[in-house]
């Protein structure tokens, strides 16, 4: 048992698994590029980074310069690193000093990266992402207007082309398949006019229920390697992609005592205990994750049993009802997020419950809680 009072167990094998399962899904003819951005969705960057490596991961891909320079100074040099928020004037040099691939999202940013190419005397390879329909990043301009951009900027070389998917598994709506009939204009388009370059967008979701057309040669692959695909909307094919989560949350008890009939739990008095009661209070609460929205809504496993959260969630601490049973005391475990037994609890369930979405869930851990992988 670790000596925190609140910590996540991640699986090595487990994303191991997970990333050989993507692989084999989009076969040998596709690149798949892991995505380790937001400190690998919670589960430590660097360590998943390592997994993957080990696994023969060619690209990675991150969200900021900061997270891509943040691999390479610990020594994540054996694959390519796709920043896919681009880059900042003031980022310029860690681009160049940290080999780092940006995404640009403008007929502007171009002309950027050229000038940064000519600069450093170095052909920086940069991927154009093209906004198909999200209304994010990503740029509006015409093939002819890129062409022009490519005929005047000769340093930088453009790699790849990309997009990024609004709502891969809504099989009720047809963006998708308008964001691909945008996305396949421009590209063929370029490609008519001698542009060679990687075709991909996203996502796990576009993998999972397989969206065949929209692989193209590299797929962007993140909630995936974390054993979760968001579930589909409408009539959708049968899920190809077979992963399971790879991370534990657990957390400590700090008290444990009885309750009378009557009696008011938590801030505001949000919770009167309905009968005499056991109570656990738990050394974790909304700084560490744990959502304020789960506040007498959300649920725990203790002693291999679903428990309710009792009251309003604090800072520090969550109130739990164990009146089940008289096995746990101070120091004993709670699962958060996780298995015990027949119980089990993931970040899609808990997402559910308190309004958001499973994404949400792992990347709100907060730094606090120790990451420990097995």
């Amino acid at each position: 048992m670790p000596p925190f009072r609140s910590y996540v167990l991640v699986s090595r094998d487990q994303i191991a698994r997970n990333y050989r399962n993507v692989v084999s899904v989009v076969g040998p003819d596709v690149e798949v590029a892991s995505v380790v951005k937001a400190d690998a969705y919670g589960h430590g960057a660097l360590e998943v980074s390592r997994v993957l490596v080990a696994q023969g991961a060619k690209w990675l891909a991150v969200s900021s310069v900061d997270e891509g320079a943040g691999l390479r100074r610990e020594g994540i040099h054996e694959t390519r690193i796709l920043v896919m928020g681009g880059f900042l004037p003031y980022e310029s040099d860690a681009v160049v000093e940290h080999d780092l691939t940006p995404v640009v999202h403008s007929l502007d940013q171009i002309r950027q990266v050229d000038r940064l190419a000519v600069a450093s005397g170095k052909a920086i390879r940069y991927h154009l992402k093209i906004d198909s329909g999200m209304g994010r990043l990503g740029t509006r301009a015409s093939a002819g207007e890129i062409l022009a951009t490519l005929a005047e900027t000769r340093k930088a070389q453009l790699e790849g082309l990309m997009t990024h998917f609004a709502s891969a598994t809504d099989y009720t709506s047809t963006q998708t398949s308008d964001q691909l009939t945008y996305f396949h204009a421009i590209g063929g388009e370029l490609q008519r006019a001698g542009v060679k370059a990687l075709w991909h967008t996203s996502s796990t979701n576009a993998i999972g229920y397989g969206r065949t057309e929209g692989w193209h040669t590299m797929v962007r692959a993140g909630h995936a390697l974390y054993g979760y695909v968001s579930p589909a909307r409408g009539d959708a094919p049968a899920q190809l992609l077979d992963v399971k989560p790879a991370l534990t949350w657990k957390a400590k008890l700090l008290a444990v005592k009885d309750l009378p009939e009557g009696a008011l739990v938590g801030y505001g008095g949000t919770f009167r205990t309905p009968r005499p009661m056991r109570i656990g209070i738990l050394g974790a609460g909304y700084a560490d994750g744990i959502f304020h929205r789960l506040s007498n809504r959300g649920k725990v496993i203790a002693d291999g049993k679903l428990t309710a959260i009792l009251g309003t969630i604090s800072m520090d601490l969550t109130t739990i009802d164990l009146s089940h049973t008289t096995a746990l005391g101070p120091g004993d475990e709670v699962t958060l997020l996780g298995s015990e037994g027949d119980a089990r609890l993931d970040a899609q369930q808990i997402a559910r419950t308190a309004g958001t979405i499973s994404y949400n869930i792992l990347c709100s851990i907060s730094a606090r809680v120790r990451r420990v992988y097995v």
